[in-house]
Order: C-alpha cells, then sequence, then structure tokens
C-alpha cells in the first residue's frame, strides 16, 4: 500500500490554515481570556499557529518548485546509480495543483534527452523515471541496440575510458550526450512504434534491464511529475555515502 504524501500533506496545512483563519477572525483574545493556556482549543490553536506556515512552504515548494525522489533500482545506470537522491523540477513541464494534478500554467515541454519522472499509467501511485526519447508525433525504431529516430540512426559510440569488457557507450541524442549501457548479446523489444500526440517515449538508459516505453508504452503528458536535475545525496541501505555524487548534474 503506497502513502499518498501529497494528500497528507494537503490535508494538513488546509486543518491547521482553517484553525489559525478561525482563531484569527473569529476565536478573538476576549472569548480566549477566561480559557486555560492548556484547554484543548488553546492547545490545538498553538500547534496550528506554528505548524501552518511551515506545512504552507513545504507544500508550495514540493507541488511547484522541487520535489525529491530516491532511485530504487539500477535501470538508470550509468547516468543514476540505485541509492542516488535527485531533485526534480517541477515546475519544467508546467504547475500542477496537488493531490488532482491539474495543470493551472503552462511552462514548457520536455525535450529529447531530458530525464524524467512520471506517474506510471497502470498505476498513477508509482513513479518511475526515464528518459526522453521520442515526442509527440515521432515514429521510434530500436533495432540490435540502435535507435532510431523519424529515420534519423542516432549516434553510439563506445565510452572513453571503458575497457572492452565494460558495456559503456556514449549516446548523442540530440543535443544531449549520455551514458548507456548494453549488457546483453541481442537488444530487447526490437520494434518500431508510432508516438501519440500527448505521449512522450521514454526509455532506461540500462537499456537491456528495465521496463519502459517498449513494455509499458508512451507516457501521457498528463502522467509527467517533472525533470530530474540533480542528484543531492547518495545512500544505498547502511553504507557510507558517497560524497562524490553530491551535486552532480543529471545529463
Amino acid at each position: 500500500m503506497s502513502i499518498n504524501l501529497a494528500l497528507i500533506l494537503t490535508i494538513l496545512t488546509a486543518f491547521t490554515g482553517i484553525v489559525f483563519l478561525l482563531d484569527v477572525f473569529l476565536w478573538h483574545d476576549s472569548k480566549r481570556s477566561t480559557e486555560s493556556p492548556t484547554s484543548s482549543r488553546g492547545t490545538l490553536v498553538e500547534y496550528s499557529r506554528s505548524f501552518f506556515p511551515v506545512l504552507l512552504i513545504v507544500l508550495v515548494i514540493r507541488s511547484f518548485v522541487f520535489e525529491p525522489f530516491r532511485i530504487p533500482s539500477g535501470s538508470m545506470m550509468p547516468t543514476l546509480l540505485q541509492g542516488d537522491f535527485i531533485f526534480v523540477k517541477k515546475f519544467s513541464y508546467g504547475l500542477r495543483l496537488p493531490v488532482t494534478e491539474t495543470k493551472i500554467l503552462e511552462t514548457g515541454s520536455p525535450e529529447r534527452g531530458d530525464v524524467v519522472v512520471f506517474r506510471l499509467p497502470q498505476d498513477p501511485s508509482v513513479n518511475y523515471i526515464k528518459r526522453v526519447v521520442g515526442l509527440p508525433g515521432d515514429t521510434v525504431a530500436y533495432e540490435r541496440h540502435r535507435l532510431t529516430i523519424n529515420g534519423e540512426l542516432v549516434q553510439l559510440e563506445r565510452s572513453v575510458g571503458a575497457s572492452p569488457a565494460e558495456p559503456v557507450y556514449v549516446e548523442h541524442l540530440d543535443e544531449r550526450d549520455h551514458e548507456i549501457l548494453i549488457t546483453n548479446a541481442y537488444s530487447v523489444r526490437d520494434d518500431v512504434y508510432d508516438v501519440p500526440e500527448g505521449h512522450y517515449f521514454v526509455m532506461s538508459d540500462n537499456r537491456d534491464n528495465s521496463k519502459d516505453s517498449r513494455f509499458i508504452e508512451a507516457i501521457p503528458e498528463s502522467h509527467l511529475v517533472g525533470e530530474a536535475v540533480r542528484v543531492w545525496m547518495h545512500m544505498d541501505g547502511l553504507n557510507w555515502p558517497r560524497w562524490d555524487r553530491i551535486g552532480t548534474k543529471i545529463q
């Protein structure tokens, strides 16, 4: 059972805000003068006055500016590692209301190469992170580990410094150069995919070990959460943090 943190935070903010407003406009000091400082209403008011500003700031930042996420698997290796904690820029693709996810302001659209967090269409309570490779209206072909977009083959070369045994390659996707892993002799789900309008075709950087749009289909624009921009911490289990990961820009 997943916990809807946005819903919980919204309810707590609304509740403390209502108590705060009731205190300001209805529960005047004259009416409270006869109350004991330790009365139930007095205690509720004091807690609400203290927590409401904090909850409101957290709700605004989390809903419209940045939201933290943890990478639970190696599906985006080598770009992101299991145990990375990342910041997702919420306003990259429009401002949305918390809980309902209704867009209230258009601010931009994903570009090829963007690393995005999105709600899984089959289960919106689950968040995935992948890389955008196909835009609305594109034709994406994947064959023998090679991407072709609208008939143009995407450049791929071995990563500098990688040994012959290391399956690390650099993919040149428009203006975005990023590393990918190719671990199997044969590529998975070779096919041609047409991206519907209002949808985005996403793939993992760990090409042979992830469920991406080859399995879950293209992602509706309405399910986008935001753009992954930076790693702010790395801690996997009880191991020591990897300080070299802190501040890493997500390419």
